[in-house]
């Protein structure tokens, strides 16, 4: 048995892998595009086939298309859909042509397994057509879009549940070291004194933020533009197909979609996208300086990270921060990949983007990022340890805590007070305080209570004559 099959296009011929489900188009696509090595992201492929699924569910139901084959093809993409066949989309995911290839790699691994469904052999598409039948009433520039709001949706939903359980993470450190005080720094120097809890809420308030905000941005990928095929007027396809293409596609998906009420818009325009990726990229800045932030309190001592692996191949015992260092690495990732997006997003020229598959593989990528890290990170922080001795030690040594004392002494006593302890050369400035203002004033005013209310409590002035 020969090992190839031979396939045509109006270039003309082609030999196939035999068992291959891709075709000619593909195989076109493989050889023009050895670029990066990276495959088209799986969930753009499975959202894909479902979005055939729903083109073929509606060309049956309208009648342009018979059961037979439209069962053959549901059946194939189902599978797809659920991860099989993965090795069969070997495109690369930098191609030219607007998606075209893996619009034509899709269909065709579609056609040749519903023939195989059907009993008959890869290749025979006198049985079913990669284009007349699976790509029936479509165009990639309809499909290809829809599919990327589709797989951007389902990644969106993901990442939503893994910022929730690191702000989870986040708010259970804040309950955990809410009593415990330290000096908070602002410019890399001693500022007043805060609560290690206080600069965990104030992590945990931020992933909030991203939460709330990845949660609603799914909005902006609703509206689709399947059925508009080429260039958004839906030629080509007719008005009944149009109508209930969406309506299937929303029962494939299990997805609020709705057809854009501008389609030509909905096809020219990617800025959608953009704005989903703003979103994602404010995450991505929320997580940098966070990561840094951690990194520099374990540096200090005031926390201890979960140890994960040896840090030096020469240096014995050394450990890295290296999963901080790893989120670091996400997040400027994730802003490259914006700038991509945006760029891409600004390059389509007049009806169609012919980026698209470059802004799919960098939105994507970002999303796949992201949840991996987020899930990582959470497990990391619940393993976080308070560093106690070494927060009291930067506390009472802290020349600064004075400033909380303000309110009750002034700002003239406490300019005293603070050039006696430098002239001194005394170091702990809490025992200082202690002597010169008294113990019982100290304590209140350097509880954890006292330093985390919003305002400061009336201790009375007569502390200043101690």
């Amino acid at each position: 048995m020969s090992d190839t099959r031979i396939e045509h296009d109006f270039l003309g011929e082609l030999p196939v892998p035999a068992e291959a489900y891709w075709g000619i188009h593909t195989q076109r696509a493989i050889s023009n595009f050895p670029i990066s090595g990276i495959k088209v992201n799986p969930c753009l492929i499975a959202s894909l086939a479902l979005v055939k699924k729903s083109c073929c569910l509606a060309n049956c139901e309208t009648g342009h298309l018979n059961s037979g084959k439209a069962a053959a093809i549901i059946n194939a993409c189902d599978e797809i859909a659920e991860g099989g066949l993965s090795d069969q989309f070997p495109v690369d995911a930098l191609q030219g042509g607007a998606g075209t290839s893996t619009n034509m790699n899709i269909n065709e691994v579609i056609a040749n397994r519903a023939i195989e469904i059907q009993g008959g052999n890869k290749g025979d598409y006198s049985l079913i057509h990669p284009l007349e039948d699976v790509n029936l009433h479509q165009s990639t520039n309809d499909v290809y879009p829809s599919a990327i709001k589709v797989a951007g949706i389902y990644r969106l939903r993901n990442l939503a549940k893994a910022i929730a359980d690191l702000q989870g993470a986040f708010q259970e450190k804040e309950k955990e070291f809410g009593r415990i005080i330290k000096i908070g720094r602002t410019e890399l120097q001693e500022a007043v004194p805060i609560t290690l809890g206080a600069e965990f809420s104030a992590f945990a308030e931020a992933i909030s933020r991203d939460r709330w905000r990845t949660s609603k941005c799914e909005e902006r990928l609703r509206v689709v533009n399947l059925g508009g095929t080429a260039v958004g007027t839906g030629l080509t396809a007719p008005r009944d197909y149009i109508f209930l293409v969406i309506e299937k596609l929303r029962e494939a998906t299990g997805l609020g979609l709705s057809r854009g009420e501008n389609l030509p818009a909905e096809t020219a325009n990617a800025d959608s996208f953009v704005e989903v990726s703003g979103i994602l990229k404010a995450h991505a800045v929320n997580l940098l300086k966070i990561a840094n932030d951690l990194r520099l309190m374990n540096f200090l001592g005031e926390i201890k990270l979960p140890q994960l692996q040896a840090g030096s191949s020469i240096m014995p015992g050394k450990v890295n921060p290296v999963l901080l260092e790893a989120a670091i690495s996400v997040g400027y990732k994730v802003i490259a990949n914006d700038g991509i997006v945006t760029a891409t997003a600004s390059r389509g020229t007049q009806q169609i983007n012919e980026f698209l598959p470059l802004l799919a593989h960098s939105l994507l990528e970002t999303l796949d990022l992201l949840i991996n890290i987020d899930k990582l990170l959470a497990n990391h922080v619940r393993g976080i340890t308070a560093g106690v001795d070494k927060c009291r030690e930067y506390f009472e040594h802290s020349p600064m805590i004075i400033t909380a004392l303000l309110p009750v002494i002034g700002y003239e006593r406490a300019t005293q007070l603070m050039a006696e302890f430098t002239r001194t050369g005394t170091k702990n400035m809490r025992k200082f305080l202690e002597e010169k203002l008294g113990g019982s004033i100290v304590e209140k005013v350097f509880s954890s209570v006292s330093l985390t209310a919003l305002g400061y409590k009336d201790y009375g002035k007569d502390t200043e004559k101690q």
